[in-house]
């Protein structure tokens, strides 16, 4: 299990539950990387919601080698764990990330082992799939997963928040598909995802071939993001907030739907359709069914229902 564990309570405020100023806290000033993770601080600001920090402040939490293993057992780890039902994931210091550590990892990409082309490029392609496992393991993560971005969110960072479930930021981030300006094309998940989440080709179009910056307020109105937040403070607040409403429904319900949204995502409607009655056939028998509409009954929150652990 992850240490260095940060929990506390929430604080019941005009019919809401909002995270306290401690948990705000908590989860925006960690004491540093979480062993055995490097890059990575590891803690749990409220019941049943783990919080991952990419923490290499010192570097605007540029991705360097370690980063890129330490994301996959991170997120495989808490894939397993019971006790989470929802990951906030943001960034230490002054910015979310300014994406790929090029000092840290030209080596590795620019000088791939090889007698000749054909083993160059297996090898190459084999180093360039286990990159993009590092994004592909947050949406294959049954839990959902909530990207808070402040400041800069810059090449890989765009990778890495494409792949979560839900985006906030800050009203001084802003996001920036930078590859071409380095001389290749994105190839962790960008070019795969951001159409997704966005719906305008034209717009991902635009952002991948002029690698222009994205502000808050266009992030906002593309769809890239569904909330923007005055500062810091007042989003991880929002994330801890949002984390909590979805912690306190039936986990159950809650990773089924993440994962028939992502099926339906990339299938026919009859064919998401047909995966659904599969998947319900089975996930309908549950107690968490008749523990919920006694709830709805009763006009009680489901947060007040006590789920069993997945």
């Amino acid at each position: 299990m992850f240490s260095a564990i940060v929990r506390s309570t929430l604080t019941k405020y005009k019919g809401l539950w909002l995270p306290s100023q401690s948990m705000v806290r908590a989860m925006s000033s960690s004491g540093g990387p979480t062993s055995p993770y490097t890059t990575l601080a590891i803690s749990h600001p409220a019941e049943s919601v783990t919080h991952v920090e990419l923490h290499r402040p010192e570097k605007l939490n540029a991705m360097n080698t370690a980063f890129w293993s330490e994301m996959v057992d991170c997120f495989n780890e808490i894939a397993g764990d019971p006790d989470c039902r929802v990951v906030v994931v943001s960034g230490a210091g002054k910015i979310f990330t300014a994406g790929i550590d090029l000092m840290d990892m030209a080596g590795d990409v620019l000088q791939p082992e090889g007698d000749d082309t054909a083993r160059i490029s297996w090898n190459l392609r084999e180093k360039i799939t286990k990159y993009q496992e590092t994004f592909s393991v947050i949406e294959k993560c049954p839990k959902p997963v909530v990207a808070a971005v402040h400041g800069a969110c810059i090449g890989g960072g765009v990778d890495l928040i494409t792949a979560c479930d839900i985006r906030l930021c800050t009203q001084e981030a802003w996001f920036q598909v930078k590859e071409v300006d380095v001389g290749l094309a994105a190839d962790v998940g960008t070019l795969q995802r951001l159409p997704k989440v966005i719906g305008s080709r034209s717009l991902v179009n635009d952002l991948a071939l002029t690698a222009r910056k994205m502000y808050a307020d266009e992030a906002k109105s593309s769809g890239l993001v569904s909330r923007v937040f005055a500062d810091k403070e007042a989003m991880m607040a929002g994330a801890l907030e949002m984390a909590g409403e979805i912690a306190g429904r039936s986990p159950v319900a809650v990773q089924g739907t993440k994962i028939n949204l992502i099926y339906s995502r990339d299938h026919s409607v009859a064919e998401g359709l047909s995966y659904m009655a599969t998947w319900n056939m089975s996930m309908l028998q549950t107690q968490d069914l008749m523990k919920s509409a006694q709830a709805a009954m009763e006009k009680k929150s489901p947060k007040t229902v006590a789920f069993s652990k997945l």
